[in-house]
């Protein structure tokens, strides 16, 4: 998900810059207002933000297409932070990579928080929101959101590069050759992303339900730790 400085045209660093902020307005209007009512959502939000960067710091590389796979984290942070806080803190971490650790570069942040801060965590919980709605337990809500969120990123990645690198080759087709450069690394990931994200919810549903009031109430903890 990684793509590094130079993949991508100028032009279209440029857009994915564009598109990504208007996502992270919201965002940072999301987070005032959490933080206007409830303090403790701001080292909360800072802890969601560090599990973000150590999550999607291991990667392996994928020499066909300029970039990596790794599992990515934003499915898990936007059920328990918001999926609009997790635009912001994503950027946040994608520049921290490039500066200290080379993940990636400063051109192509706009692009890599499109796919991994915007597409894959709002896929992720939209799919968490649905299975809830309808009654799904929650393990499966949750590992159903981390593995589409996961699965989701590296197709917006896939996308991206065959946008600005397909040349004569048609666009499906180009996409199609970039996503299954990704797939035999990341389809792993994406279920063991799936299984970390159950585990972690269910973990703070048993053990700190308060710090969950926005997916799910004091009341009904000890019944979904259960499940």
């Amino acid at each position: 998900m990684h793509i590094e400085d130079g993949i991508l045209s100028p032009q279209a660093c440029a857009a994915w810059y564009g598109v990504t902020a208007v996502f992270i307005i919201p965002g940072i209007r999301e987070i005032k207002r959490r933080v206007a009512d409830n303090l403790s959502y701001k080292p909360f939000l800072a802890m969601a933000g560090v599990a973000v960067f150590v999550i999607s710091a291991m990667h392996l590389p994928v020499p066909v297409s300029g970039s990596c796979s790794h599992p990515v984290g934003t499915p898990l942070a936007a059920i328990v932070v918001g999926p609009f806080a997790t635009v912001v803190i994503s950027t946040i971490v994608l520049f921290f990579q490039a500066i200290l650790l080379g993940h990636g570069g400063i051109t192509t942040i706009g692009a890599n928080t499109f796919s991994m801060g915007i597409v894959g965590a709002f896929a992720g919980y939209f799919c968490w929101k649905l299975i809830r709605a309808v009654k799904g337990p929650l393990w499966l809500a949750a590992g159903v959101a981390g593995f589409i969120g996961d699965v989701a990123t590296y197709l917006t990645s896939s996308f991206e590069l065959a946008l600005s690198l397909h040349g004569h080759v048609p666009l499906l087709q180009q996409w199609l050759i970039f996503f299954l450069g990704y797939g035999p690394t990341q389809l792993p990931l994406a279920i063991a992303e799936a299984v970390f994200t159950a585990a972690v919810l269910r973990v703070m549903v048993n053990r700190r339900p308060d710090l969950l009031p926005g997916v799910i109430t004091n009341s009904k903890a000890k019944r979904e730790a259960a499940k």
